[in-house]
Formats: structure tokens, sequence, C-alpha cells
């Protein structure tokens, strides 16, 4: 696959038993400046290895900062279509939205389909934010609004993290803008949706909202 713009990989691998660090080391050696991996010990939680990889590229001077699953269920292509919208569009965050138009997920029970779709109602309720997808972990991030939200001060680990990362945005009063993508679900692995991330998610929408109130968002 060829893109249209040139992006470097980082991957950071929570010691994956699929072999994931000995392939990337071993790609290294043909994208030795492109494609990097930070290893972790332990399943350290999926908002702490953003986060780290947010601090990675931040120490490193990149202007524009993404997020995306390793999976393939976000289509590389379009990482140029987020950078366009925050480079040439000119917004700070750029979110690659499953629900912008219409329902785009392949390969979801309509189950888990309706769960994902009403979650994004329920916090579009709590928060006020107009983000059709706040669940959504396809993002492009300008480096100003990484180092304007407190990193170190992000509370959740589990799926909870994506919408606690974009209400802060918004409550910063970062402009925010949604590009409508397909998601396709994996066709190996499996899910690390679980009750206790679910629960999290529940009721750490309330907590974040109450938390607004009490804190100040001046950048």
């Amino acid at each position: 696959m060829s893109l249209s713009e040139a992006f470097d990989i980082l991957v950071i691998d929570d010691g994956s038993p699929d072999g994931t660090g000995l392939k990337i080391k071993e790609l290294q050696t043909e994208f030795a400046e492109k494609l990097h991996i930070v290893e972790r010990s332990g399943k350290l939680g999926l908002g702490t290895a953003y986060i780290h990889g947010f601090k990675w590229a931040l120490e490193r001077g990149y202007a524009f900062i993404y997020e995306m699953d390793a999976d393939f269920s976000h289509n590389p292509e379009d990482l140029v279509r987020l950078f366009k919208a925050c480079k040439e569009g000119g917004f700070d965050v750029a979110i690659g939205s499953r629900y912008i138009k219409g329902v785009n997920v392949v390969n979801w029970p309509i189950g888990r389909v309706l769960m994902s779709y009403f979650a994004g109602v329920y916090v579009r309720f709590i928060t006020r934010m107009e983000i059709m997808d706040p669940t959504g972990g396809f993002i492009c991030y300008r480096r100003e609004v990484l180092q304007t939200i407190p990193l170190d001060k992000i509370t959740f680990i589990g799926y909870a993290f994506q919408i606690e990362m974009k209400f802060n945005a918004y409550l910063y009063k970062f402009s925010i803008t949604e590009v409508p993508i397909i998601f396709t679900d994996r066709t190996k692995g499996v899910s690390k949706m679980s009750t206790k991330i679910f629960r999290e998610a529940v009721f750490g929408v309330i907590m974040m909202k109450v938390w607004s109130w009490f804190k100040s968002f001046k950048r």
C-alpha cells in the first residue's frame, strides 16, 4: 500500500503473545527510519499505551499525532484524509467516524453495533459534545492539543479513555471535526471489551462531567 503522504509508525507492545514485537523488529531492517516499537512488560491498559505513544511523539517534534488500531480495523488510507482535515481544513482534532454518515461498521454483530451507537447517544446527552462517534479510536491530533491536555491526569485506561480525551479537547475549545470512515472488525484475535470496561465507560462519563464543573480549561 502506497499513501500520498509519509507517516511514521510507532507500535506499543505490552508483551503480546502473538509475536508482534519480533515481527516489528524484523520489519525494522527494511523500514528503520519509519517503523518504531516500544515494548512494555505486562498489560498496562489501552489508555496508558496511547499516552506513552503521545509523549514519545511529542518528544520527537511531530506536528500531527495519530492513534489507530493495528489490526486493519482502521484503513491506513484514511490517515491521509484525517491529515488533510487538520493540515488543510485547519481543525485541531480529526476523528475517523463510524457514525457521521449512517452506520459504517462491517463484521460486528447487531448487538455490538447497537451498544456502540447508543453509547454515543449517551455520551452526547451527558457531555453536550456534538460528536457522533465519541468512542472511536482513529484520530489525528495537532501536537498543540496533546501539549495542552494534562496527559498525566487522564483517569481512564479502557474505552472510556477515548471519550475522556475528546471531552478534554472539547473543554479546551479545540476545533473538532469528524471524517467518515468504514470500520471493519478484525478477522483474527478477540475483542478486549468486557463488563468492567463497559461499566467504566458508563459511569466514567458522569464522573467526567461532574469533574469538569470544578476544573479550569484555559489555554
